[in-house]
């Protein structure tokens, strides 16, 4: 796969998926803290999300940061906009407007910051 396939499957991504992650590892075995957490946070808001590890090819996530202009991993988008990484999802997260982005209620305790411990969702997008 060449650079512009993988530029493509990535737009395909954000584009089709409504709640988009790219990440580092899987939302069952994230493969870094940052990563962990905005999955913890979208697992507590309940909401369905697709998600895709950037790590099997280097590519990916040049590609990614070209398109977004966000240099870091993860990045979540929500309808085809990026909304930001781990710090501004997080802060979102606790002041309520991540669940008014995404539709879902706002999760009790999210005052008490992002809770612990993954919770299982689809399997990852891949590009092959």
């Amino acid at each position: 796969m060449d650079n512009d396939q993988i530029r493509e499957e990535i737009k395909r991504a954000i584009s089709e998926e409504r709640v988009m992650l790219f990440m580092k590892g899987t939302p069952d075995m994230p493969r870094c803290g940052f990563s962990a957490r905005i999955s913890q946070i979208l697992n507590a808001s309940g909401v369905d999300y697709a998600a895709m590890d950037i790590l099997p090819d280097p590519r990916i996530r040049e590609q990614l940061s070209g398109l977004s202009g966000w240099p870091t991993i993860p990045q979540l988008f929500v309808n085809g906009e990026l909304v930001g990484g781990c710090d501004i999802v997080t802060e979102m997260f606790e002041s309520g407007e991540l669940a008014e982005t995404l539709g879902a209620e706002q999760p009790q305790a999210a005052a008490a910051g992002p809770p612990a411990g993954p919770a299982p969702q689809a399997p990852p997008l891949q590009i092959e």
